[in-house]
This record gives structure tokens, sequence and C-alpha cells, in this order.
């Protein structure tokens, strides 16, 4: 199967089926695009559902399980009519940091600026921590700029863990605020970095060797525009890919996401073949979502349907 090259930025400044805003789209053109605008609209809107849990109404927990930005922008106009940065907080919607980078990259795209999402763990919330996390990176017509959509300068100027920096032109690599899950997952794998605090914060079960290594996959599905929840499951993690051989699949996705970084267009290449042509990879028709509220059940990606308690 014939590849595109995919270094081209502009590959990332079409939306794709997640982070179309559909019918709401002229919600998103009348907003800003600069990192702040960006932070902005997207905590204006999405309240995070475990950090900002006292400012939200119960009902509206459900949201944190709405993966297409059409959808999130529909439940929150609902909510109210008001513009999305500023808003008051009794009028946001649940969600988590991959809502908001959605709503961020939606917003980015929906302005023809390449933008995407990345997967991995932030250093800057609880000390010796690395918080599962997803922030932004768009083109800046020279490189790729990281942002976190959730934070403000004020935030960046002295966070809670580790030293300050700008949330909103984060520094990269596997010693930074935020390391991307195939940076952490090379950094053990090749060095020994012990994994055991990396994961859901306050959830051990939740965190460790197998859980980053999920995230690389996850991060994997992510590049490749199938900016999925980080609680929908698929290929690998279902068919029992697991042990030696999911620790040598993740090895060659995690060298090939990282070289793909640095600018090696082979790479980036190769992780798009593997992606479409590997079963194991590729979000397919259906994924298994395992939601936080407790519901369990089967998506399909292309009727926008879940079963709940199948």
């Amino acid at each position: 199967m014939s590849v595109a090259r995919t270094r081209d930025p502009q590959e990332w400044a079409a939306h794709s089926p997640y982070s179309d805003p559909g019918p709401h789209s002229a919600v998103l053109r009348a907003l800003g695009t600069a990192p702040q605008d960006v932070h902005a609209a997207a905590t204006g809107l999405i309240a995070h559902y475990r950090a900002e849990a006292a400012t939200l109404d119960p009902a509206r927990l459900p949201t944190i399980d709405l993966r297409w930005l059409d959808r999130i922008l529909e439940a929150g106009l609902d909510v109210s009519s008001a513009p999305l940065p500023g808003r008051p907080h009794a009028d946001r919607i649940a969600g988590c940091c991959r809502d908001h980078t959605l709503l961020g990259v939606g917003l980015l795209r929906e302005h023809g600026i390449p933008a995407r999402s990345r997967i991995g763990f932030a250093r800057y919330f609880f000390p010796g921590d690395g918080v599962d996390h997803v922030v932004v990176e768009r083109w800046d017509g020279e490189r790729w700029v990281r942002s976190d959509p959730e934070l403000d300068a004020a935030f960046g100027a002295a966070p809670p863990a580790g030293e300050p920096f700008d949330p909103f032109d984060m520094p990269t690599g596997p010693d930074s605020p935020f390391a991307t899950a195939a940076e952490l997952w090379t950094a053990h794998r090749r060095d020994g970095l012990d994994l055991t605090r990396y994961g859901v914060a306050g959830v051990p079960e939740l965190a460790g060797p197998d859980f980053v290594r999920g995230y690389v996959l996850l991060e994997v599905a992510h590049r490749r525009r199938d900016e999925v929840l980080l609680w929908d499951v698929w290929g690998a993690a279902l068919d029992g890919t697991t042990g030696a051989e999911g620790d040598a699949l993740a090895d060659v996705l995690a060298d090939l996401l990282v070289r793909a970084d640095a600018g090696d267009v082979g790479a980036e290449d190769e992780l798009a073949r593997r992606y479409t042509d590997d079963p194991r990879l590729h979000v397919g028709r259906r994924v298994l979502t395992d939601s936080p509220l407790g519901r369990r059940g089967w998506t399909d990606l292309v009727a926008r349907t879940t079963a709940w308690g199948d």
C-alpha cells in the first residue's frame, strides 16, 4: 500500500473525524488561534472531571465519554450560548486533557493551522509523579510547538512540581516537563528509567511499565489522526499482545516516533505504513470503551454509537 510522505505539516491541517466541529465550525472560526486563545476556549468550555469536579453539575459527567468534537461542542452549547472563553464555571461540561486538546486541535485546524495531539506524561502537577496527559502541538511555520491548553502563564511560572516553564511553548525531550510516551518507554527499555510513578494520578493500579507501553500505542493512533478517548481499547490491547511480544512492538513504535520527532521522514513514513497495515495498531470500526464512570461497552466508530453494558 502506498503511503504519502508525512513530513509535510499540512497533513495535520485537515480535520479528522474526531476534530471536525461539523455544524459548529463558525464557533471556532470566531476564536483566536494563539496558545492563550486556545487555553481560554478549552478551559471555558470544559472542566476536568476529576481536578475540577467541585465546579461541575454531576448530571454532566457523562460528557467525558464524548469523543467527537462536534458532539462536545453541541453538549456545551446546549448548556449555554455564551462565548467559550470566560464562561462561568457552572456552564461548563465535563472532560479531561484529551478533550481540552481536541478542542485546541480542532480550533487550529479550522483556521488551516497544522495541529496534532501528543500523548505522554506531565511532571509538573505532583512532585515525583508523571501524570498521563495530552497536549497540543502546532506547526508555527518552522517547527512544532507544544502547549498545554489546561494551563496559563501563571501556572508555568510557579508549577507545583519541577522548574518553571512556558506552557505556551513547552520544552521537549525525554527530560522535559512533558515527555511523550515513546520517549519514556525508550528511556525505560534502554536506560532503566523507573516508570512506577508514571500513570493516572492517585490510581496506582493504572501506572507503571505496562501502562506506559499502552500509551505508546495510543500515541501512535493520535499521531495518525485517530484521536480516540484515553479509555478506548482496540487491537494489541485486546488480542493478547503482551509480555515480550508487546514490549518488542512498543520498542519499534517508540523508536519510530522519537526518530520522526527528530525529523526523520523515513521513520514517519514507516510509522504510517505500519499503522495502516497492522491490525494490532490501527483503530478499526469498533473499540471497547472502558469509561471512568464504570460503564463498559462497544463503540461503533462509524455509526457513532456506544452499547453500554454489552
